[in-house]
């Protein structure tokens, strides 16, 4: 997949100071405060940062997380993972493929089929809802 590489100033002039300080940052919105967490309706959730489509409804489950959760994305390929120390734990921190934007972690206590919980940043995705 191609990468998109923008400067720093362009990153900035793209996204919002919320957007920009989670997908660039790797920063965590609070909890419950995603207008994505409830979304129940049928599209697709891609990446604000690039517009790479990675989660469909079909996949997202009530995790009572606090974040949009889904068991698995749209295509492995659309996601790239790097191990994530921070704040005195390890974590597999999950981010675009196309932008290396920063959208959240996955852990293995999810759902069936795949056992996996993907915990996203809801300011990291843009919902397209399906027409």
């Amino acid at each position: 997949m191609d990468k998109l590489i923008l400067s720093e100033t362009e990153w900035k002039e793209r996204l919002t100071e919320e957007q920009y300080r989670v997908l660039r940052g790797h920063g965590t919105e609070a909890a419950f405060c995603s207008e994505l967490h409830p979304e129940s309706r049928d599209g697709v959730y891609q990446c604000v940062g690039c517009g790479l489509p990675l989660f469909s409804s079909d996949h997202k489950f009530t995790s009572k997380s606090g974040w949009p959760s889904f068991y698995q994305p749209i295509t492995p390929d659309a996601l790239e993972t790097t191990v994530d120390k921070s704040w005195g734990m390890v974590r597999t921190e999950i981010h675009c493929a196309r932008c290396d934007g920063h959208l959240g972690h996955v852990f293995e206590d999810g759902p069936a089929p795949t056992g996996l919980r993907f915990c996203l940043n809801g300011v990291a995705l843009e919902f397209v809802p399906e027409i």
